[in-house]
């Protein structure tokens, strides 16, 4: 199959197992994968970010004994950004009254309408990317689970356009197109460029949680993602 690059099983140790190497193409009208130092109003990362194309992935498997591993990111279509407002709330729900209204019943009203503001966002469109991943097969795995399983079933999923919730790209109402990555069309060549700090990922802790950046680079289209387990 063209969009499976290879299917190995590779034990790397801490009861971890590499599956093997997938390509996909995602595209979409679309897209916002907001930078963190822009607490307001939103402005985009020139390109997709490690986490929001492991949740693409995922869209379309996801079990507890895989995790995807996202290495590369090729630009296909230049970068175009268009700029809008949207309306969006003001406040967040507040965790301490879900909890209480899981304790007690009792429900909080809250009414979007009346916290609602218009902001500007800078958003990217007519986005076109291919991403290779990796499949690993972690500790939670169980007796029934084995890699080629997992291999068959994402293939499967991915030709028929099958997935477990939509796909997007960074908010929901921004669908993406997600398909097999046949080679063409080719990542821009001439795309050579720093993005600065970009976030990898989140690091899940039991206390607290940490955001992981890394330099970000486009080289001839193709964006290098830094091993994790070498970040983490």
């Amino acid at each position: 199959m063209a969009h499976l690059r290879r299917l190995v099983f590779f034990d790397m140790g801490v009861g971890r197992m590499l599956v093997g190497s997938y390509k996909i193409r995602v595209r979409g009208a679309f897209a916002i994968f907001t930078r963190p130092e822009f607490k307001v109003e939103r402005v985009s990362y020139e390109l997709i970010t490690p986490s929001a194309a492991r949740g693409i992935f995922e869209a379309v498997l996801w079990k507890p004994a895989i995790w995807w591993h996202i290495r590369k990111v090729s630009l296909l279509n230049e970068m175009r950004f268009i700029q809008f407002k949207r309306n969006e709330v003001n406040k967040r729900a507040s965790t301490r009254n879900a909890l209480r209204t899981m304790r007690t019943g009792l429900v909080f009203d809250s009414y979007a309408n009346d916290d609602r503001a218009q902001r500007n966002a800078m958003i990217l469109r007519d986005v076109d990317y291919a991403i290779e991943a990796e499949m690993i097969m972690t500790q939670r795995r169980g007796p029934a689970d084995n890699p080629r399983k997992f291999d068959e079933m994402f293939r499967r999923r991915l030709e028929k356009g099958q997935f477990y919730t939509p796909p997007y790209l960074g908010c929901r109402e921004f669908a993406a197109v997600v398909e097999p990555y046949l080679g063409q069309p080719l990542p821009l060549a001439t795309e050579n460029r720093d993005l600065g700090l970009m976030l990898h990922d989140i690091r899940y802790g039991v206390f607290k949680n940490e955001a992981i950046f890394f330099n970000a680079r486009i080289e001839r289209g193709v964006m290098e993602i830094p091993a994790w387990m070498a970040l983490a």
